[in-house]
């Protein structure tokens, strides 16, 4: 990915583009799911109890496979050495990483306590309430990758700033994301599975991050074009496997929806502030330091979603697949995209505002 050079030889943003019809419509894919998920689960338990057993050491070896299918065609769109342009927007990279690390996972298990286990606490199930948080805390504890490149797209952000920003988000969390997601469930008094955790780490992030950039130097040995042609035959993969996955959680937290279906409603209210307190927040930084617009752009985007795949996987992973916490990552896939598309409205729409008070820094 490059920028396009303008007349002063500054790089400028790309152009917009549009989403495809899986990404422009996942809601409704989510939505289906549910639909399709609850009704096997009822029509056929004795066939799903069966694929949920089918596990070895706590990690469900279908769903295990569907989560590397889901995740490795996405990292393989990240370019790690993008690194060395981190320094060109240091600002920017600064705003990402302080509203990524220091605010993001620690803002939202506030927003879980508050509303999971006061606001909220009278109509959700008691014995899923510490469950529930877990499940927040994992959402926000892991950055989005792939579809920052989609959202900035959508807003013309700086394309290098774009990749790098990735680039940098995803080395620090193969190394941040365990002992984060480990503090904020402690302060919860959530016990910490430590072995599944890790491992969870492990399978769900190095491994994956390892076969996907040994995978990209082959292809790019081959010349740009096979890495393209690559990336657009295995786009469908992600979200095919995204969508499998949900069916079949769906089909273990039927019972638990039929039950209180306005569940989904409560978790979504905090998953729905903290994306834009966090988009708002990144946004406002990145003004009054005076950076770009198409830089402060990705740099809200990509604080205000998550990489929601890592976040189900990992709440299967550690706490099953009829958790809360399961649940709780859902309800973040399910209202992600809606969401983000109002956040890049937002941002297009105040570009006027967003430039006519930025502070020269």
């Amino acid at each position: 990915m490059s920028a396009a050079a303008g007349p002063a030889g500054a790089p400028r943003s790309a152009p917009r583009a549009s989403m495809s019809v899986f990404e422009r419509w996942l809601t409704l894919w989510v939505a289906l799911c549910i639909v399709a998920g609850i009704a096997l689960g009822q029509v056929l338990p004795g066939p799903v109890q069966a694929v949920g057993r089918m596990e070895i050491a706590r990690v469900n070896l279908p769903v295990g496979l569907l989560i590397w299918v889901m995740i490795v065609p996405m990292l393989l769109k990240v370019d790690f050495g993008a690194l060395h342009q981190v320094a060109s927007h240091w600002r920017g990279i600064g705003v990402t990483l302080f509203v990524n690390w220091a605010v993001k996972p620690f803002s939202m298990a506030l927003l879980a306590w508050l509303f999971v286990r006061h606001v909220f606490a009278p109509y959700l199930p008691a014995a899923q309430l510490d469950s529930y948080v877990a499940g927040l805390i994992l959402l926000a504890a892991a950055p989005c990758t792939a579809m920052v490149f989609v959202w900035s797209r959508l807003v013309g952000g700086h394309p290098l700033f774009t990749l790098s920003q990735v680039a940098l988000n995803d080395t620090i969390m193969v190394f941040a994301f365990a002992p984060i997601v480990a503090l904020l469930l402690g302060l919860s008094s959530i016990t910490v599975p430590w072995d599944t955790l890790l491992a969870s780490v492990v399978l769900y992030i190095v491994v994956p991050v390892v076969l996907a950039q040994r995978w990209r130097r082959r292809l790019l040995a081959r010349g740009p074009g096979a890495l393209e042609a690559v990336l657009a035959r295995t786009g469908p993969w992600s979200i095919a496997a995204l969508l499998a996955t949900l069916v079949l959680l769906f089909a273990f937290q039927g019972e638990a929806i039929l039950r209180q279906p306005l569940v989904i409603a409560m978790l979504a209210v905090p998953i729905l502030i903290q994306v834009v307190f966090n988009a708002w927040l990144a946004y406002w930084l990145n003004r009054r330091l005076g950076e770009a617009h198409a830089v402060a752009c990705p740099s809200a985007l990509i604080g205000a979603s998550n990489f929601f795949e890592l976040a189900v996987a990992a709440a299967i992973s550690l706490f099953g697949f009829e958790s809360g916490a399961a649940l709780a990552t859902v309800v973040g896939v399910l209202i992600e995209v809606p969401l983000m598309l109002l956040v890049v409205r937002s941002v297009n729409r105040s570009k006027g505002w967003y430039e006519s008070g930025l502070r020269p820094g």
